[in-house]
């Protein structure tokens, strides 16, 4: 039996539908999902090339240290007391498992806007004596969205703005950097975002898509590599990680352009080429990352840290911790299940990590966020 043309139009034009949503479909799930743990993949860098082997660790040795979190940001220890920065602006302070929530007194309001807060927190080395710490907060003034990095005090369960360290670095809507650390020369370090405007990355007088360094008095150190300034590496898009090794080699992890995340060596004066290069792209003058999540992957990795040759690296968007032979030039999934992650602190074989599925992109179970523990060995 044949049916009339305007029918068999119809037909095509439904099939055409149904054919383009597919495909749509396929294309979207392909380009957002985390490496399969069936899949085995590799990553090229101008370095050398890591393997993705696909297989997570096992996860039943993990315990949960705390729970009902606020959105954690940054991990930090202090004997057996955790402070965590919440970008809501309270800091959770974790005594056997029981979370007591300190306020923050800032002189500036904080912002509201995406990725935006309370952010890195580090405790000064003489936290016990001092009750100082330092932060790097977004804030909002005459319409302007700007970040600072600021000393606190602790006094009665409230952190105050004691003075401010360096103020003014942009942020705008996205990219606002954020971590803080300690290095081994005893330099506080930062990591700042492009503020979604690319071309400040290159441009070596704006504090935006860079790596500072600083005396903890906030003042510039002689010996950084550019002088009279905070800058120590530039062309970075949002690094959110900072670790070092024993001999004091620097690393950090950066977000790339919805794809191509890196993890970078870093050395002091060097241009990491956003956004003139990213992932696998190379130009002399430019520095290629360690491993790059490639074209096809995204990591979103936020905080890591190091120990026995091996980089471990909060994944947002990779719902994983990743961890990185650097001997055997590898990287795998060490763990899955969880979640956002978004920072890592490792003290002797232990390591802790926090989740971020209540900060509006992740899917919370209950009790979220959580800090859990792992035992390395």
């Amino acid at each position: 039996m044949s049916l009339p043309v305007s029918q068999l139009k119809t037909g095509v034009t439904d099939m055409k539908k149904i054919v383009i949503l597919f495909i749509g479909l396929f294309l979207l799930s392909g380009c957002a999902a985390p490496i399969s743990e069936d899949e085995e993949t590799s990553t090229k860098s101008g370095r050398g090339t890591l393997t993705t082997t696909g297989e997570s660790a096992i996860n039943q040795s993990i315990e949960t240290v705390a729970e009902n979190l606020a959105v954690p940001w940054s991990i930090q220890r202090d004997d057996d007391v955790f402070y965590l920065s919440e970008r809501g602006g309270t800091v959770a302070k974790i005594t056997d498992g029981d979370v007591e929530r300190q306020s923050m007194s800032l002189e500036k309001d904080l912002s509201s806007v995406s990725e935006a807060g309370l952010l890195g927190f580090v405790l000064m080395p003489d936290f016990s004596d001092s009750q100082t710490a330092i932060a790097y907060y977004t804030y909002e003034d005459n319409n302007d969205i700007l970040n600072r990095i600021v000393e606190l005090n602790l006094i009665n369960d409230d952190w105050q703005e004691k003075r401010v360290l360096l103020d003014e670095i942009p942020s705008g809507t996205h990219h606002h950097g954020g971590r803080l650390a300690i290095g081994p020369d005893d330099m506080l370090y930062a990591t700042t975002g492009d503020a979604s405007e690319p071309e400040i990355a290159q441009d070596r007088n704006s504090l935006g898509g860079k790596i500072l360094r600083m005396n903890l008095d906030g003042t510039i150190p002689k010996d950084n590599p550019i002088e009279d300034s905070y800058v120590y590496s530039y062309g970075h898009r949002n690094a959110q990680g900072l670790a070092w090794n024993e001999a004091g080699k620097m690393y950090s992890s950066e977000h790339g352009a919805s794809r191509n995340d890196e993890i970078n060596v870093i050395e002091a004066g060097k241009n990491y080429g956003w956004p003139t290069i990213e992932g696998n792209e190379m130009q002399t003058g430019m520095e290629a990352p360690l491993v790059t999540s490639g074209s096809n992957t995204t990591w979103a990795p936020s905080g890591m840290d190091y120990r026995d040759e091996t980089l471990y690296v909060a994944a947002l968007r990779g719902n994983a911790v990743l961890e990185f032979d650097l001997e055997s030039n590898t990287m795998s999934e060490l763990l899955t299940e969880y979640g956002r992650i978004r920072d890592i602190y490792i003290e002797d074989e232990m390591m802790y990590f926090v989740t971020n599925n209540r900060d509006g992109r992740g899917s919370p179970q209950q009790n979220d966020d959580k800090l859990y523990r792992l035992q390395l060995d």
